[in-house]
């Protein structure tokens, strides 16, 4: 249902929530409010059209999962008790998801309670943003609801993946392209971003003479951006911020590229102000491609992946310079052997995306004639992508994450059943995640180093 008017939306909750005073929320009647209410306003968050109402939404949302303990956070306490080695022996996942996002976070705070998860990450990237049409504060609207739904407890951790300066448009007007990436920090923290990862990887270049000087621009940006983000955030919150040295997809990154580039940036940082804490983790490439490498058929090319460089890299991030560790990217469609590998190399973090959407799309529940739609749609507004002798399988296989998007309320209003098998299956997908990341009962780890602050929010 759409509430046609922000009073409307306001009086809905009368006996359920009170706005109060001093702008907070008491909550007279939680189990309304999950089995009732959390699905109408979470909604009216994502689609109503009047601007008023969607914001009222989003801000409900929030405040009333303050009050119920589910509070936005950074995981920086965590990942810096993990570079004094006091824990390891785990990966914690950062899953970005790009359509049926209130499903799929329900899917995933049902198989961390199931297992006692408290550290996992919600992200999504700058591109993911564009191409799934949802905006920060949509994106953590509808975790923050699917939280409230679930019955979740504690901390929830909502990341900015790839806050990446495109090379291209950087060389076009580098000065148009970092206030486009200082925008989408700022408009990240506003919603309750507070783990953001800078990506300037794209501007190595490989072709200077000393790994210093390939790794120059990377650091000198990821310095700067790193000093703005200290500028943005609240008070006493400390943002954990990423860096990436290698570029997924690219060649793989080595010991001293990581060296060159810590030496660099925290050298940097120093410069840009004193006491500004660095970065929690390092990104790198170890023989990864984002979504996997389609075969003319459609199926995924096997990934050998670089572990035992993944291993050095993370022992040297954490030994030498106090980060966590590192960070493997493009992991969703490795085969399933390889997962609890990441725990055993004292991988940080591990972000998965690809394989949930395929999970969307191939799911046998899945409509037909709805995936044929969307199929068409792409054939016919993505046809410049499609590269001289690819197949329509991968081609279609590249592409349908651009479905999203566009059919973004088609997907939210598929019939129960359907959506209801899908969820089913990804919680599955979720809890043998979980275990082979080994974060089961990891809550208790979350709740010795996470101190969640709550924002106060602006006026309704």
């Amino acid at each position: 249902m759409f509430y046609p008017t922000k009073e409307a939306l306001i009086n809905d909750l009368n006996g359920i929530a009170d706005l109060q005073k001093d702008i907070t929320v008491k909550i007279t009647n939680k189990d309304a409010l999950k089995n009732k209410k959390i699905d109408a306003i979470v909604y009216n968050a994502v689609f109503n059209k009047d601007i008023a109402v969607r914001d009222a939404s989003r801000w409900l949302i929030r405040a009333m999962s303050n009050k119920l303990g589910i509070i936005s956070s950074s995981i920086q306490s965590l990942y810096e008790a993990m570079g004094k080695n006091q824990y390891k022996g785990f990966t914690v996942p950062a899953i970005n998801i790009r359509g049926l996002t209130y499903d799929v976070s329900r899917s995933i705070f049902r198989a961390a309670k199931k297992n006692h998860v408290g550290a996992f990450i919600f992200e999504i990237a700058r591109s993911e943003i564009g191409y799934t049409d949802q905006r920060p504060a949509e994106y953590a609207s509808v975790i923050l609801a699917a939280a409230i739904k679930e019955g979740h407890e504690g901390p929830v951790f909502i990341q900015g993946d790839h806050f990446q300066i495109n090379a291209k448009k950087y060389e076009k007007d580098k000065d148009a392209e970092l206030n486009t990436v200082r925008n989408l920090i700022k408009e990240a923290i506003e919603a309750g971003f507070y783990n953001i990862d800078i990506d300037t990887s794209t501007l190595v270049d490989l072709n200077k003479p000393d790994l210093t000087e390939q790794q120059r621009l990377n650091f000198e940006f990821a310095a700067e951006l790193t000093a703005y983000i200290r500028s943005l955030e609240p008070k006493r919150i400390n943002i954990s911020v990423g860096g990436e040295i290698g570029e997924v997809g690219k060649k793989n990154s080595t010991v001293e590229e990581l060296k060159a580039f810590m030496d660099g940036y925290n050298k940097t940082l120093v410069a840009k102000g004193k006491g500004l804490n660095g970065i929690s983790k390092i990104s790198v490439q170890t023989g990864t491609t984002h979504g996997g490498v389609p075969l003319p058929d459609g199926t995924i090319a096997k990934v050998k992946l670089d572990f035992d460089t993944l291993k050095s890299l993370s022992m040297v991030a954490r030994n030498e310079y106090g980060l966590s560790g590192a960070v493997q990217h493009g992991a969703s469609t490795l085969p399933a052997d390889a997962f609890d590998k990441f725990p055993e190399t004292g991988t940080a973090e591990v972000h998965l995306a690809t394989e949930f959407q395929n999970m969307i799309y191939e799911n046998s529940a899945f409509p037909k004639d709805f995936k044929n739609e969307i199929y068409d749609f792409l054939r016919k507004v993505c046809i410049v992508d499609k590269k001289e002798g690819e197949t329509d399988e991968q081609f279609i296989y590249k592409t349908r994450k651009n479905g999203f998007g566009p059919f973004k309320e088609r997907f939210w209003n598929l019939p129960d059943n359907v959506r209801t098998k899908i969820g089913e299956e990804l919680e599955i997908k979720f809890d043998f995640l979980f275990k082979k990341l080994n974060v089961i009962h990891s809550k208790e780890i979350i709740g010795r180093t996470i101190k969640p602050v709550e924002v106060k929010l602006p006026n309704l």
